[in-house]
């Protein structure tokens, strides 16, 4: 993964969302940071659809920071759709989530998560946990290449 890739943030809760940037700004991560409030926006922004048809605005991300509890596709939704792509399925997802309760430590797993994290109440607990998805995912952690597949009617019917 390189050091300078997009992390995909998947968060509808306006206050985690300045929580997480406030934090990676405290640990200086150079990674651009994309937003999206939920599981259909992320497939949106990972088909490049409508607002995110750009790719030089919106570039494929190296992780994705999930959370679970979202409306219209919530995180486990996304987790089942991003695993059936063939072109996206290698995408390290890391579920980010106010939940500790064991079902969905379990579901997020059996979905296809490569991790699975409780997001911390103290802001300094959250800039450990953040330096920790810093080394682990981004710094030392490596994926192949992404693309953007074509659409085809039958791609855009699966969405």
């Amino acid at each position: 993964m390189s050091d300078f890739g997009v992390i995909l943030v998947v968060e509808d809760r306006e206050d985690d969302i300045l929580l997480i940037k406030r934090a990676f700004k405290k640990i200086t991560l150079p990674n651009p940071i994309q937003i999206v409030r939920d599981g259909q926006e992320a497939v949106d922004y990972l088909l490049g659809e409508g607002e995110f048809s750009n790719r030089d605005e919106h570039p494929l991300p190296s992780l994705i920071l999930l959370d679970l509890k979202m409306p219209r596709m919530d995180g486990f939704e996304f987790l089942v759709w991003i695993r059936k792509q063939d072109e996206f399925r290698h995408l390290p997802v890391v579920v980010l989530t106010s939940s500790s309760e064991l079902r969905d430590v379990n579901a997020a797993y059996r979905l296809g998560a490569n991790s699975f994290l409780v997001k911390p109440h103290d802001f300094e607990q959250f800039i450990g946990l953040n330096k920790s998805l810093q080394q682990i995912w981004i710094k030392h952690g490596r994926t192949p290449d992404a693309m953007r597949p074509a659409r085809t009617k039958q791609a855009q019917q699966q969405v």
